[in-house]
């Protein structure tokens, strides 16, 4: 029973660290005054820090999406072009596109919206 326990808590882990050096990245990204070289070394060292956690395999697509989008962002820092706006703008991009598929699940449109009891109060 111990063991499920532990498997468990591995994934809320691993799923936490891929989730918060996604933040990191976006929020170092949307900086109005954005340095290349900063971003660079922040990103390494979020990266360092993802590393040491044990990986765990992850079927959903958001994680799969998610674990796409690092290793997107860590190409990008190993190479880039010299200003680094196309590629902070397909970062941006990809970001917006992982955050609309993990809230797609919360909105939900009500059915049968038309059919609820009215008692004319």
């Amino acid at each position: 029973m111990t063991y499920e326990l532990n498997e468990k808590q591995q994934r809320i882990k691993y799923i936490r660290v891929l989730e918060k050096f996604f933040t990191r990245t976006i929020s170092l990204l949307k900086l109005e005054n954005f340095d290349k070289d900063l971003f660079k070394q922040r990103t390494k060292k979020n990266y360092d820090d993802m590393k040491k956690t044990q990986e765990v395999d992850l079927y959903s697509e958001y994680y799969a999406g998610l674990k796409d989008f690092i290793n997107k962002t860590m190409f990008y820092v190993e190479t880039h072009t010299e200003s680094f706006e196309e590629e902070r703008a397909n970062l941006l991009k990809d970001a917006n596109l992982l955050q609309k598929e993990k809230n797609k699940s919360n909105y939900k449109k009500d059915k049968h919206k038309k059919q609820t009891f009215n008692d004319g109060y």
